[in-house]
């Protein structure tokens, strides 16, 4: 880092940037022979301590120019400053003194003064001979206004370092005595000592490489950064393996860990304070941590490390003003609550995914047998402990250290996880995040998750423990943001199974010895005690009994006593008596194999929200017809004698029905008409169904309805166009010969799937696409892009259908095998004469096309594109494709990029930039015919018509980013015409929006004469 040559200007250009130190200590001094032996030890003493040190460079070499000498101040974390009676003598001297206080005052700079033969009083006040001395050394350079102001400032940088704390030869026995202090002293402000974090650091690199190059880049600022993840996954083994990699570039650093343990902001501020400045003082209230913070933190680079908090109170004083901090520091913090993190202005959040089976595997065996494999005849050993820890680092590093210590005994696979985890308080580490839910709500939610709700519907489960009262839509989102459940592919809830158990831990610790006392029963053992035994009460809330057969029976007056109960789930269980002895405070009904021909009348259920008997016995719903008004879900699928639906007249509130693979249902109530909530219906295989009443079609509410496999349903009427809200119909497999031609004008439906229908010609997509094609743009009206899923192979001709097609904005076709997706698009590109480029003569233009909210992020780029194109000499185009922390990106040759889904990548959103040429009068977005993307792992292509990619909207968005999924392989295609010639395309993965990083990336790379790039920013919600 250049310096400025002279120390009289306060803002130099290395301290307008970060400082670069290169040294531990810098030495200032001027003296006699006395002196210079004292120098001369402290810096040999200070050098065998391997602390790297520079001297005063004027008292050992004559010839040295000053700008180095203020280069080696300002790259230098301490200055020892020796003041002698002949100090002020030094112009030299005087200057660097000049520029150590400047340092100090600026970025922090230690200064530690020494007081050789001189009284810090003399310093301070500058008095006789010495004053004398200072005035004679201003002269020598310097005179008129200009000798007055240096005096000043020189005289103020005496005064200021004379009331720094240091030390009086006078007080030591010897110079020896105070060299030893010093260094003692020095040492312990560096602090040049490792955190130790892991024996063996597998999977930690890659870690540490992302987290550091991303603090890197937000190095010009107070940089704050976060870890979140669950306990045990490794936050703080990162955070200090990161401590350790970059904490010499700081002068203070602090690692303070286990802050939740911390019970006051007082303690908090005193450890840091403490850590960072070593301070000798008597804690006298928090008004003074606040005041110490203030005057003695603000202008120091420091790193700080707030490990495992769990209160933003914690943060707030710390961390809520960056202004307290001086330039370039860098504060991380972990924790498991991800809301924390939210609640403060973080340069970004780093979330700590679990290892990978590999990973797991080897760090395992490091641990268990210090090799990266298992050793011989413990491989599947080895497997089933990677299995049972699910990923954590610190289940693996506890099993591993344990069968280390077995000195390889033959192991019984009992003895596997669950002791092991007790000794090595796995599950107590993690019940530090149960114990931090901030009321019994969130943890009963919890806990009703881990013992019912595993791989069930998140919207589904938060209706229900709505309905119980329990606040689930804030309290499931408050449980993902500590890492207690997640939510995967297909909106399942899904918890770590180390998680589950420490969940169903801690309900078993409540009652050890007494199951029917504990709130929730699930392992069969114990239920099957209670049950027979007729021990419940009222402490059960819920219940579940898997069997796998109905050969066991139990009365139902057993479950007389337990009033509270609100879940319960039976697999094969059959239930003989009354059953009104069943709770009313049931919510949720899950009783698969139901073994009654009916529901008994007396079975009270007025409380209920969901009903789910899939493999039902059932040949009627119920005799009677039921008033159920706060029923939601029905679920009756797979119930092979059900013959017809209930009357539908007392379920005002039902949103979902769902009677699939109920092959004797030949007859849908009427009633259904009257169902203004209804949402889902799903008729799948209902193969004896003929039929449906016309009072179907009134349903305004219904948004998907399908009827795959009815093989006897054979028309769909006219009338469908009623259901305003359609947005998916699926009609596979049916005797259908015709779809009415109003229900693809519907400005709603977004998803039709045609598979096998009879009524498509075979070359309908070319057809479709051909159309799509034409450069002329005349369809400005919106709809949902609609899918049609359809087989090649037994098409018709529909003309009509093609005609409805103008209004479409887009088409996601799925192919079955990679074969008929390699004959389509052949159809397309070649049989149709798809042209992607053209010869002409080309000249400077460009184009951007934006979505959501990118307007800032598109100005960047626009502004940098401009000044590029007014500045360059004809020259080819290189557009920046490295990978970079904000984004990932992938370039092809001419009209196509082909690339995999990033993966575990929090995709922000995609830019695809197009490079083409053209003549003047050709304005890109004029004849941009189609976007076509192609999932070849998913044997899918989706086509975007020409003037949808003018105006892409967040629904356009989902569409494209619902239908690629990580490691995917994918192609983009982009189809010109009117005489554009493309050159490269290129496609970028943004993981967040830097402004300021993106333009000088964009006026590094676009320094061209001729350019022109159409920017699609896709961005999620």
């Amino acid at each position: 880092m250049e310096l400025a040559s002279s120390s009289s200007s306060s803002s130099s250009s290395f301290l307008k940037s970060k400082p670069h130190f290169i040294y531990d200590v810098f030495i200032n001094f001027w003296g006699e022979e006395m002196q210079r032996k004292f120098v001369s030890h402290l810096h040999s003493v200070l050098l065998q301590a391997q602390v790297k040190t520079l001297i005063n460079m004027e008292n050992l070499e004559e010839g040295m120019q000053l700008e180095e000498h203020m280069r080696a101040i300002a790259s230098s974390k301490i200055a020892i400053i020796v003041f002698s009676k002949t100090y002020t003598e030094s112009t030299c001297c005087l200057r660097e003194l000049e520029k150590i206080i400047e340092c100090r005052e600026t970025f922090g700079q230690i200064v530690l003064p020494v007081f050789y033969e001189i009284d810090p009083f003399d310093v301070r006040h500058q008095k006789d001979d010495f004053r004398k001395a200072l005035e004679e050394s201003a002269q020598k350079s310097y005179s008129g206004e200009q000798l007055e102001h240096v005096l000043s400032r020189w005289s103020r940088a005496l005064t200021t370092a004379a009331g720094i704390n240091g030390w009086d030869v006078t007080d030591f026995r010897h110079d020896a005595e105070l060299v030893e202090v010093a260094v003692s002293r020095v040492q312990t402000l560096l602090g040049y000592e490792d955190l130790s974090h892991t024996e063996f650091p597998v999977g930690l690199e890659s870690h540490v490489e992302k987290m550091v190059g991303s603090i890197e880049n937000h190095s010009a600022k107070v940089c704050m950064v976060g870890i979140w993840g669950m306990g045990g996954s490794g936050k703080t083994t990162i955070a200090k393996a990161i401590y350790n990699q970059i904490y010499r570039q700081f002068i203070g650093k602090s690692f303070i860990e286990n802050v939740g343990q911390v019970h006051r902001h007082i303690g908090l501020e005193e450890e840091l304070i403490y850590q960072v400045l070593k301070p000798k003082f008597k804690w006298k209230g928090d008004w003074m941590g606040r005041t110490i913070v203030k005057n003695e933190l603000s202008n120091k680079k420091l790193l700080i490390v707030l490990d495992d908090v769990n209160k933003f109170w914690q943060l707030q004083n710390v961390c809520g003003n960056h202004e307290l901090f001086g330039q370039g520091t860098v504060i991380i913090i972990t924790t498991r609550d991800v809301r924390l993190l939210n609640k403060l202005k973080l340069d970004f959040v780093y979330k700590m995914d679990l290892m990978n089976e590999n990973d797991s595997l080897e760090l395992l065996c490091w641990h268990a047998f210090r090799d990266a494999k298992p050793r011989k005849n413990f491989n599947e050993l080895a497997r089933k402990i990677v299995t049972c820890c699910g990923g954590l680092p610190q289940a693996l590093v506890a099993l591993g250290s344990d069968l280390y210590l077995k000195t390889f005994a033959p192991w019984e696979p009992t003895i596997l996880p669950r002791q092991i985890f007790a000794d090595y308080h796995v599950l107590e580490n993690l019940e530090k995040s149960f114990d931090g839910l901030c009321n019994y709500m969130q943890r009963d939610i919890f806990l009703d998750v881990c013992c019912f709700f595993i791989g069930k519907d998140r919207g589904y489960v938060t209706k229900i423990l709505n309905d119980c009262g329990l606040r689930a839509d804030i309290g499931i989102t408050v449980l993902i943001q500590r890492g207690l459940i997640k939510v995967e592919r297909n909106n399942k809830l899904q918890m770590h199974p180390l998680l589950q158990d420490m969940g169903r831990e801690i309900i078993c610790r409540s009652w050890p010895m007494e199951p029917e006392k504990r709130s929730r029963l699930w392992f069969h053992e114990d239920v099957k005690h209670v049950l027979r035994n007729k021990t419940g009460t009222a402490a059960t809330e819920g219940l579940s009994l898997k069997l796998h057969s109905t050969r066991d029976c139990f009365k139902a007056d057993t479950f007389k006593e337990m009033k509270r109960l609100r879940l319960l789930e039976l697999d094969h269980v059959q239930l003989v008596g009354d059953y009104g002895y069943l709770s009313e405070e049931l919510r949720w009904i899950c009783w698969k194999g139901f073994p009654s021909q009916y529901i008994p009348d007396n079975f009270r259920m007025k409380n209920v929200i969901a009903i789910d008997l899939k493999h039902s016995h059932l040949q009627l719903v119920w005799k009677q017809a039921q008033v159920l008004k706060w029923l939601k879900f029905l679920n009756l699928s797979h119930s092979k004698y059900l013959r017809e639906t209930p009357d539908f007249a007392g379920l005002p509130s039902l949103e979902q029905l769902i009677l699939k693979d109920c092959p004797s249902l030949c007859k849908v109530h009427p009633s259904i008409g009257d169902l203004c909530n209804i949402l889902l219906i799903n008729l799948k295989d209902c193969t004896s169904l003929s039929s449906l009443p016309k009072e179907v079609y009134k349903l305004k509410s219904l948004q998907t309805f399908i009827l795959s496999g009815c093989l006897k349903i054979d028309i769909l009427e006219e009338d469908i166009v009623q259901m305003k809200s359609l947005i998916t119909l699926v009609s596979e497999n049916t005797a259908v010969k015709q779809v009415p031609c109003t229900i693809v004008n519907s400005k709603h439906t977004g998803y039709i799937s045609l598979r096998r229908f009879e009524g498509l010609s075979h070359n309908i997509l070319s057809s479709i696409i051909r159309s799509w094609m034409s450069p002329i743009m005349n369809s400005r009206s919106y709809i949902r892009p609609l899918c049609i899923d359809m087989e090649n192979d037994n098409l018709r001709d529909l003309a009509p259908l093609l005609s409805c097609l103008a209004n479409i904005r887009s088409i996601l076709v799925q192919c079955d095998t990679q074969s008929q997706l390699s004959k389509q698009l052949n159809t397309i590109f070649v049989e149709d004469g798809v042209n992607f480029t053209e010869s002409t003569n080309h000249s400077l233009r460009f184009s951007l096309i934006g979505v959501g909210s990118c307007n800032e992020f598109l100005n960047t780029v626009r502004d940098s594109v401009s000044k590029g194109l007014e500045s360059s000499e004809c020259c080819d185009i290189s557009l920046p494709c490295e990978n970079n922390p904000y984004w990932l990106g992938h370039t092809g040759e001419g009209h196509s990029v082909s690339f995999s889904v990033p993966k575990d990548c929090d995709i922000k959103g995609m830019t695809l930039c197009v490079v083409y040429s053209s003549t003047p009068e050709i304005v890109a977005t004029e004849c941009l015919r189609s976007v076509l993307i192609v999932n070849y792992t998913k044997c899918t292509y989706q086509i975007h018509k020409h003037g949808t990619v003018m105006s892409f909207n967040d629904e356009d968005w989902h569409g494209i980013i619902s239908n690629l999924e990580s490691e995917d392989k994918v192609e983009i295609f982009v189809s010109f015409g009117h005489g554009l010639v493309v050159k490269n395309t290129t496609v970028y993965f943004i993981n967040r929006e830097p402004v300021k990083t993106l333009s000088q990336e964009y006026e590094r790379f676009f320094c061209l004469d001729w350019l022109a790039c159409i920017m699609q920013p896709f961005f999620l919600k």
